[in-house]
């Protein structure tokens, strides 16, 4: 009877066992026993390459030069201004501190300072009138906000850092001349002027079509405020804006009136 040829000799050379399961490396399909059966105690040469193309990799990308990043791009992301390299996430000069980033003046600012010029040259006032003036107009400005919140009603549960105060005048007939209120910058005029309703316990016949409606109003221009509009919006303006601490109408007006009358009397 023939001897059987079972089993395949380990492929190491200093080993030759043979192995009645051996195993095939799924690299180099190399036949290896079980001691040698990874890729590391076999030296497969597929790890070898992969070695080597790792190596060349890290050589060929590019880290970035913000401090403190560790970020590597394989390509180079080169700064026009600078002219340093730097990862996609710090690509733009505002993010990786651009030594040569130029800050832009505030928009309009030019022009808000000729016109300044312009106005105090013709009412002939001095710089340190003006400087005086400011001063005391800032003051004032911070010891009313300060009053208004120490009185005024609103939303306990909103932050701090989101109140916009202000001293609302109601209503002529009102049994209150004004009251001090505070609302979100982020809500709309329509939902101010449903909050401060609700607060001084006004009329509001906003949601019927043919009544007067509740209108917040610009103490300056008279303007009856889009219900639609945020306060934010109202704050950011540049002409005739709101800010905490000033003072707002609200007063019951038509659908055809966009603006309130004889606002001085309110202040009498």
């Amino acid at each position: 009877m023939a001897e059987l040829d079972l089993g395949r000799h380990c492929q190491v050379e200093h080993c030759r066992q043979r192995d009645f399961l051996p195993f095939v490396c799924d690299a180099c399909s190399g036949i290896f026993c079980l001691e040698h059966r990874s890729r590391e105690s076999h030296s497969c040469p597929e790890v070898t390459v992969i070695h080597e193309r790792l190596k060349s990799d890290a050589h060929s990308s590019y880290p970035c030069s913000f401090k403190g990043c560790a970020e590597r791009e394989l390509v180079p992301v080169i700064c026009p201004y600078c002219e340093k390299t730097f990862c996609l996430r710090h690509r733009h000069q505002s993010d990786h501190e651009c030594e040569k980033l130029e800050v832009p003046e505030p928009r309009m600012a030019a022009t808000q300072k000729l016109v300044k010029d312009i106005i105090d040259s013709k009412t002939g006032q001095t710089a340190s009138k003006r400087r005086k003036g400011a001063k005391n107009s800032a003051t004032a400005a911070k010891v009313a906000l300060m009053k208004l919140k120490m009185h005024a009603d609103g939303d306990q549960s909103l932050p701090q850092t989101e109140r916009i105060y202000f001293q609302v005048f109601l209503p002529k007939g009102s049994k209150e001349k004004s009251k001090p209120m505070f609302f979100c910058h982020r809500w709309s005029v329509g939902k101010a002027v449903d909050f401060a309703a609700a607060s001084a316990s006004l009329k509001n016949d906003n949601n019927k079509f043919a009544a007067k409606k509740l209108r917040l109003c610009h103490v300056t221009s008279g303007q009856a405020l889009p219900l639609d509009h945020t306060l934010e919006s109202w704050m950011a303006k540049e002409a005739c804006p709101l800010h905490s601490g000033g003072n707002v109408i609200l007063e019951y007006l038509s659908d055809d009136e966009q603006f309130l009358q004889d606002v001085d009397s309110y202040f009498e």
